[in-house]
């Protein structure tokens, strides 16, 4: 991560990552505020856009275009983003609680976490049906459902209202005629709360669309291909999609600040009864102006609550939002048609639409391209070497961040062998390896300059991946040394991440059956975090020892330097959400390989872990130690999603061409995505096994659907042959 100028001594923590929070974000990005650290929690990596929703469901949009990628827009702000889901406040510790990790600390919090639409009360809906809101999952469902491709598939949607009139006329756009769209409601008249002529109109595609609209029916239950109505009446349905309104997620209810019917209740400057918490979006209740739950009020609300926040952490004074009375309601009729209601008066027509997705493409297109991180200049004069030196794009973290393997064979040439008895192997391999009462002792040690602002999340990886390397020689791991260089922060933000750090390190040690039994801190430019380990093993596992007949067993997916590298580059690449790369790829880092380990190291001829010098890399260590040549699959090689797609596109981590330097003459083929992710450095990566051929399917089996069989050993060169 970039070092910071200033100390870090004020969190401001962004609950949900709504339309108003990303606006934020943005509007931070482009004036931050010295000495604050912004933090966006959210259960996903990216946010559905409510204005184009139904145009994806109607087939208008990809999903790419309608989702906010929160990781992007996370890094462009110089933010923390943490993947979770807020499950209440503790006021008194100014702490929110979270479903997965720790309470995490504020100054000021801002909530913009949307609402629900489903009815928790309703039999076999939570099994059986899908909500509209949050709209996220119901984006996914759809998507899924729709791939389905039924030959007649019908759709029943609960409710009604204009969210359900639009989403069930996106449905027969997208299912085509061969479906059936049935609509439910309970009043005794569809479409309340609007004018007239724009309820005549809807009506009216309704009816052409063949969508009929059964009133004052209520559902009683939901089952796996019906709904059944509380008078008895039972309707077919494949997709059973819930719009019925409004309601605030049930948390909210023990935060103790005022609420309105589950409604956060805010004061003209958006606060809530606790002047440290904001709120804004459907969740929060305009009391001093009420108004319908609508985007378009938290999309106006974005530059006050900006300026409050900001006025907030600086006891500076707050401004008074002013809601307009009335808002322009465009609403698409499923083909690319809107109808448009303000002031009760009804428009009509394909040039609505055209005029909705104008509107709709230029708010996204606020999240779509921002601008580079500016390079460092080269200064006048410089001295010879300096640009070649400074390379073409900015230092990866993580293993990204390592010394190249020729230079780092250079510089270990000079030292002097072992002179110990007890020490049976130094350099060279995973880790040293000393003679033990009951058999041998492994050591290591690794350190990684941090890729995320999360500190937890980063001690975490670092503690899996400096167990690397014991688990790679077949050791149970013993005991850790922590060395942990702190960013500049304030005495007591600096204890917090400290505690943050070492508690999280402490859990994944205690778990794999290890101790942390001390370390170093220092404060400096930048987090890093690295650990000294040790391990016990009857015997030691090595880069030596693979055959030729041998099968190679890769037990994660390879392409997370290539994912980090393009969220340090905020890159965008149509069809791809960067976000949700990234999320995948920090679930992988954060998977230990002991349970694989243990499988492997009873069978495993030769074994390492696969980490900065790439699968290609370490794979050449194995075939140089065993004397032996390899054949890959490239088409086997599991791959982290969107990997190939960005390599395909460039990019690539800081690492990647020292790694394609050490390689070159020796791994055959032509040039291809496939192939760069070879050179690509990984970390906690997994582990990269040589087994006997007649054992390696059962030992797949074991391992489960992450490892995969990517090559053999063969006889020859220690040369890797692509096929």
């Amino acid at each position: 991560m970039q070092a910071q100028p200033y100390p870090v001594v004020k969190d401001l923590l962004l609950v949900g990552g709504g339309h108003a929070h990303a606006l934020v974000l943005r509007m931070w990005a482009m004036q931050p505020l010295p000495g604050v650290r912004v933090t966006v929690i959210n259960p996903g990596p990216a946010a559905p856009y409510t204005g184009m929703l139904p145009g994806l469901i109607a087939g208008h949009y990809a999903r790419d275009e309608i989702m906010i990628d929160l990781v992007r827009l996370a890094r462009f702000a110089g933010a923390r983003v943490i993947l979770d889901r807020v499950t209440g406040f503790d006021r008194s510790a100014r702490a929110v609680q979270l479903a997965n990790r720790p309470p995490l600390a504020y100054d000021i919090a801002s909530i913009d976490i949307g609402v629900a639409s489903d009815l928790p009360g309703l039999p076999g809906f939570a099994d059986h049906a899908t909500a509209a809101k949050p709209l996220g999952d119901y984006a996914e469902s759809w998507q899924a459902f729709v791939a389905r491709a039924l030959p007649s598939p019908q759709v029943v949607v609960i409710g009604a209202g204009i969210g359900g009139v639009e989403l069930a006329l996106a449905s027969r756009h997208r299912l085509g005629p061969g479906a059936t769209i049935t609509l439910l409601e309970q009043a005794e008249a569809p479409l309340g709360g609007i004018g007239a002529g724009t309820r005549r109109a809807l009506l009216a595609h309704l009816a052409q669309a063949r969508i009929p609209v059964l009133t004052k029916a209520a559902p009683a239950r939901i089952t796996a291909n019906a709904v059944i109505l509380t008078d008895g009446r039972s309707l077919t349905s494949d997709f059973t999609l819930a719009v019925a309104g409004s309601r605030p997620q049930d948390w909210l209810q023990d935060t103790g600040i005022a609420l309105k019917n589950g409604f956060i209740t805010v004061s003209p400057q958006l606060q809530s009864s606790d002047a440290t918490i904001f709120a804004v979006g459907d969740c929060a209740d305009l009391g001093f102006a009420p108004r319908p739950k609508a985007g378009v009020y938290a999309v106006r609300a974005a530059p006050i609550l900006f300026h409050n926040l900001r006025a907030a952490l600086t006891q500076s004074p707050l401004r008074a939002y002013a809601p307009q009375r009335d808002y322009l309601k465009l609403i698409s009729t499923g083909g690319k048609s809107a109808v448009a209601d303000k002031w009760h008066l009804p428009l009509d027509g394909a040039w609505l639409w055209r005029w909705k997705d104008r509107i709709d493409r230029k708010f996204m297109a606020k999240f779509a391209d921002y601008p580079a991180m500016p390079a460092l200049s080269l200064p006048n004069p410089a001295v010879p070497g300096l640009l070649e030196a400074m390379g073409d794009k900015p230092l990866c973290g993580g293993c990204g961040a390592k010394l190249g393997a020729a230079d780092l064979s250079t510089a270990l040439a000079s030292l002097p062998a072992p002179t110990r008895a007890d020490v049976i192997s130094g350099p060279g391999d995973d880790a040293a390896i000393l003679h033990a009462p009951t058999g041998v002792q492994v050591i290591t040690t690794d350190h990684l300059r941090a890729f995320t602002n999360d500190a937890r999340l980063m001690a975490r990886i670092a503690a899996i991946h400096a167990m690397g390397d014991i688990w790679a020689m077949g050791a149970a791991p013993q005991v850790a040394l922590a060395q942990i260089t702190l960013p500049r922060l304030s005495p007591e933000k600096g204890a917090n991440m400290l505690a943050e750090i070492m508690s999280e390190a402490s859990e994944v040690f205690r778990a794999a059956g290890a101790d942390v039994v001390g370390g170093h801190t220092s404060v400096g430019a930048e987090l890093t975090i690295g650990f000294t380990v040790t391990g016990l093993a009857a015997r030691a596992i090595t880069k030596g020892g693979a055959k030729p007949g041998d099968v190679l067993i890769l037990t994660k997916p390879i392409g997370s330097g290539t994912i980090m590298a393009a969220e340090m580059a905020m890159a965008r690449l149509s069809g791809l959400i960067l976000g949700e790369s990234v999320a995948a790829a920090l679930a992988a880092m954060t998977q230990p390989n002991g349970p694989a380990a243990a499988l492997l190291a009873p069978h495993a001829r030769a074994m390492t872990d696969v980490t900065g010098f790439g699968l290609g890399g370490h794979l050449l260590e194995i075939l140089d130690a065993s004397g032996c040549g390899a054949t890959l699959d490239l088409a086997a090689i599991p791959t982290l999603p969107g990997a190939l797609a960005l390599a395909a596109a460039g990019q690539a981590s800081s690492l990647a061409p020292a790694n394609r330097a050490a390689t070159i003459g020796r791994i055959s083929g032509p040039d291809s995505p496939g192939k760069a992710l070879l050179y690509d450095p990984q970390t906690a990566g997994g582990l990269l096994a040589a087994v006997p051929a007649d054992i390696a399917a059962s030992l797949l089996a074991a391992l489960g659907p992450s490892a995969a069989r990517i090559g053999k050993i063969t006889a020859g060169p220690p040369r890797i042959t692509l096929a």
